[in-house]
């Protein structure tokens, strides 16, 4: 297997995406509630969910996954304070993850069946580090970036290799196992088949995905411009811009249920990215 330096990866990206140069303005394309006080300070978030058993909101953060408490502040789930880098819900209390260790290294691929509470080292411990995860029919789709590969799993330990790619987000088709959307410097790139190889890029440049269903595919670019595509990623409408500076994870888990994290918070809009309210304040640095 041909190894990239994950440096170069980084470098590429951080050309492509100047998130960390964006405007911390609240200026929105829909209404908006930040009034919700400031909130735990954590370094950056890296990955949202929801999970389906009660719709509560969990948050992969450098340090730890964060949930709100009874107040509605954010707290710590379990006992973990590693870097949860890659994140993903994958049904009932059950999270699929990567990052870091606090004593170093890469977790490879681990798994929560408790909501985040423990979590399992599946595979690929102190090998990869994945930055994007998805799960999507019976199948963990990932994106190494310590070997600039897209990746996939159906039972989390035996792995397909795919092609050799620069990227930061990856999303996969509800409707159709083999096509996968990532975010690159060239704009999103489209695989049909799996992630065995992928078309060129196609403009605009975003930085996040998320495709809940077949006919709403979301998009965040730099600047936290928020973009919807009725049809696959082929064109985009830009719905609205979410408050709150960088844009750090977005998902989605319907047609119109969007969640947007930025250096002031987690974002919540129910009529598909229109309007915003702050869900949780969380104050969070810069950048993936």
């Amino acid at each position: 297997m041909n190894k990239r330096p994950a440096a170069l990866a980084a470098t590429a990206l951080a050309l492509a995406f100047p998130l960390a140069a964006c405007s911390n303005s609240a200026d929105s394309g829909g209404s908006t509630d930040t009034s919700a006080a400031d909130g735990t300070t954590v370094s950056h978030i890296h990955g949202l969910g929801l999970d389906p058993a009660d719709q509560r909101l969990y948050v992969a953060t450098h340090e730890g996954v964060y949930t709100p408490d009874a107040k509605g502040k954010a707290e710590l789930v379990g006992d973990s304070k590693d870097d949860f880098m890659g994140f993903t819900v994958a049904g009932d209390q059950t999270f699929y993850a990567s990052g870091h260790p606090t004593s170093g290294g890469n977790k490879g691929l681990i798994r929560s069946t408790d909501a985040g509470k423990t979590w399992k080292s599946l595979s690929l411990s102190g090998e990869s580090d994945f930055h994007a995860l998805d799960f999507a029919h019976g199948t963990v789709y990932g994106y190494d970036s310590t070997n600039g590969l897209v990746r996939t799993t159906k039972d989390g330990v035996s792995w397909k290799d795919g092609a050799q790619l620069e990227a930061l987000d990856i999303a996969v088709s509800p409707a159709n196992p083999g096509v996968v959307l990532a975010t690159t410097s060239e704009g999103v790139v489209r695989s049909g088949d799996g992630g065995e190889s992928f078309a060129r890029g196609q403009e605009p440049v975003m930085a996040f995905l998320s495709w809940p269903v077949k006919d709403a595919l979301y998009s965040i670019d730099a600047s936290g411009g928020l973009h919807r595509s009725t049809d696959r990623g082929s064109t985009w409408t830009k719905v609205s811009t979410v408050p709150g500076g960088q844009p750090q994870a977005l998902t989605a888990v319907g047609a119109e249920h969007v969640l947007v994290a930025t250096q002031t918070g987690v974002f919540e809009s129910k009529d598909g990215g229109k309007t915003l309210k702050k869900r949780l304040a969380i104050a969070s640095g810069e950048g993936h």
